[in-house]
């Protein structure tokens, strides 16, 4: 597929600025172009009567144009076209602002089939910016793709009908005959032909099955390359049965739950394997991992080895050091912090005292992974909220040590399926009970008229000793309705809080400057603290009893019960208030799930739901290879039908270097390529 694979500027009208409004949508060949997948469709199969359409939504109709008029330039920038077209003997205008191009491809008495939302009443009817077909035309069925600023649909459709041509030219296939055939798939050709310029409805349909079970099956093939890796390594340190974690069991000052004792068991037993531990620690908010990781430390360290635990921020950073310094200190294991807000000075004493042995444990963020950390014998490797890191950098902090054990933690609790896709390399351990004492957090949604009434709810527990969150969407004034978390503690300590401490943490400050503002939260020099979501992880504050979450319609699921997970921390009844002045079904739908349901894993799997795995948390930040056709929440049945291909196929060519296999190696590497670190 040589000419496929060249640049897009081989393809007609694709020029150099072209080509950079393409690369911003991540093509840079007609191949990319072919797979550069349509958004939705328009169906201009059945129009309907002017008279008939309905008003204020998208229509499909049918006209001859009677008569365009000349140019109109309301001001500076602004142009509009107009022509009046008639429906069967009833006129209506169509309307084009700043749009000479489409506006000169209508001809009068010419007939077209229009497309666009219908405004006006019973007497008069408009269609703003439609998109339009002649009549008669065989291709009813038109693709709609996503743009950017300076390209049309236009221009992509005739981009695309080029590379097809190339296609046909140069016939494509990447799966075996036999998984074609036991999935009954169409041909790939067929596919990509029919998923932008479909015969019908049916047509697309199983274009789109064959183009979703193609990369369900290359990102799971991918996962399992990887674990397959992992399996053919010998651990670099294989650890001891004979050394027992009951004393560190027996030292805490509380009793290990079942799921916990049963994940530090299966810890454990991978260390003492021939192979490295590949293992995800999974657990609900304040289900007690960090305390499982530190047993994984005690064990390791027992046995002559170092640790390191990498977190994604340096509150988290330094949350887990004093955490994992607390469970470890007494038994005479020494830790330490390594973090990118340190001076030279101290970054390089922590570091010659590491590659000297003289800690045992390494807790830090991306700075753990800098090329002059040098450890004496790491052998455990831990990653914490590992959905925020790439598999490029989980596999930074691995190669510090000679084949380390690994165990990554979630405190985010993801859906069996998705879980799947981003740990299919990892076997798992979950922990879905909580410990003895948790009260689960009370929580209700209001709209904006009962925002007051919250303070006041607010003000009773801080007048009783307690403390208060207040989360905000946003750090600084915009054009957006979202509160500004500046603004907004300006005016809540102003207006409703004159006597209380009130706190701000946002992203935008310096990791010192968040450490000092979480410090001051923590021991109780601040009443309540405004906060943007950077208070999601981090923070442990047990005296800290309620939390209200401004705009909760914009959060994610998964996101609200993070957040929520920040209070409730004690032994103190706690309650989550989360205020939305949005009126759409949608929000209350949503707000109704997290108010009614606790348990995280629930939470998730209707969070994927409704806003599918791409933004399932949040600015893409876990590493996944970008999915652009399959859907996790709706593929469910393709996911075990793909799942069982990965497995045959890789335990037959582990590597895909079979002939067969090698255009399946080629797809699962340029996927991998399209993910952070992959």
């Amino acid at each position: 597929m040589t000419g496929l694979l060249k640049p897009v500027t081989v393809l007609k009208g694709v020029a150099a600025r072209r080509a950079e409004l393409y690369a911003k949508l991540g093509i840079c060949t007609p191949f990319d172009l072919l797979y550069h997948i349509p958004r939705n469709y328009i169906d201009y199969s059945s129009p309907v009567r002017i008279n008939e359409a309905q008003l204020n939504e998208n229509n499909v109709v049918a006209g001859t144009v009677l008569k365009k008029f000349p140019e109109q330039k309301i001001r500076k920038g602004l142009s509009i076209f107009k022509a009046v077209v008639s429906c069967d003997g009833v006129p209506f205008t169509v309307v084009f602002y700043n749009n000479v191009y489409t506006f000169d491809g209508l001809n009068e008495d010419e007939d077209y089939v229009f497309y666009g939302k219908v405004t006006g009443n019973l007497v008069s009817r408009e269609m703003n910016s439609p998109k339009y077909i002649p009549a008669g035309a065989s291709d009813t069925l038109r693709a709609v793709y996503p743009l950017t600023a300076g390209l049309t649909n236009t221009m992509v459709r005739t981009n695309v009908a080029e590379s097809l041509k190339m296609l046909a030219a140069e016939p494509l296939e990447f799966l075996p005959e036999s998984i074609k055939k036991e999935n009954g798939l169409c041909d790939l050709d067929y596919a990509l032909k029919n998923i932008h310029v479909p015969e019908n409805m049916d047509a697309m349909k199983r274009s789109r099955y064959r183009l979703a079970f193609d990369e369900l099956l290359n990102l799971q093939l991918g996962m399992r390359m990887l674990r397959h890796r992992n399996s053919d390594a010998a651990a670099g340190c294989v650890m001891s049965a004979d050394i027992s974690v009951d004393e560190f069991k027996d030292g805490l000052p509380f009793t290990m739950t079942g799921a916990q004792s049963a994940s530090v068991d299966d810890i454990v037993k991978d260390m003492c394997g021939k192979r490295p531990m590949n293992r995800l620690l999974q657990g609900d908010v304040g289900s007690g991992k960090t305390a499982v990781a530190a047993a994984a430390c005690f064990f390791a360290v027992k046995n002559s080895c170092q640790c390191a635990l990498m977190a994604p921020t340096e509150i988290l950073a330094s949350q887990h050091f004093r955490t994992l310094s607390g469970f470890l200190t007494p038994f005479g294991i020494r830790v330490c912090e390594l973090t990118g807000s340190m001076t030279a000075r101290q970054k390089n004493t922590v570091k010659a005292a590491i590659e000297a042995g003289e800690y045992d444990v390494v807790v830090g963020t991306h700075a753990v992974i800098q090329k002059d950390v040098v450890f004496k014998k790491l052998a455990l490797v831990i990653t914490d909220e590992q959905h925020r890191f790439g598999v490029g950098q989980r596999n930074a902090l691995a190669m510090k040590g000679e084949n380390p054990h690994r165990l990554v933690m979630s405190a985010t609790p993801i859906p069996r399926t998705l879980a799947m896709m981003i740990y299919g390399d990892l076997d798992i351990s979950i922990i879905n009970e909580l410990p003895a004492g948790r009260m689960p957090v009370e929580t209700y949604a209001v709209t904006g008229g009962y925002r007051e009434r919250a303070y006041e709810f607010i003000r009773k527990h801080v007048n009783e000793g307690r403390q208060a969150y207040i989360v905000c969407p946003v750090i600084e004034q915009s054009e957006t309705e979202l509160k500004s978390a500046v603004e907004y503690k300006e005016n809540i300590e102003l207006k409703y809080f004159p006597e209380f401490r009130v706190g701000l943490l946002h992203g935008k400050m310096t990791p010192a400057e968040k450490d000092e503002v979480m410090n001051d939260f923590k021991e109780g020099r601040t009443d309540i603290l405004v906060s943007t979501t950077v208070v999601e992880v981090g923070v442990d504050v047990p005296n800290a009893v309620v939390m209200m979450i401004e705009n909760a319609d914009r959060f994610g699921l998964s996101q609200l019960h993070q957040l929520r997970g920040r209070v409730g921390r004690g032994k103190e009844k706690s309650y989550c208030i989360l205020v939305t002045d949005s009126r759409s079904e949608e929000a209350k739908k949503r707000l109704k799930i997290i108010s009614s349901l606790t348990d995280g894993f629930k939470i998730s799997e209707e969070d994927l739901k409704l806003r599918g795995p791409g933004d399932f948390f949040g600015n893409r930040q876990h590493g996944l290879p970008e999915l652009k056709i399959a859907d996790l929440a709706a593929d469910t049945h393709m996911l075990a039908l793909t799942s069982a291909a990965a497995e045959k196929i890789i335990e037959a060519d582990p590597e895909l270097t079979s002939p067969e296999n090698n255009g399946l190696r080629g797809e699962v590497m340029r996927l991998f390529a399209s993910s952070s670190g992959g």
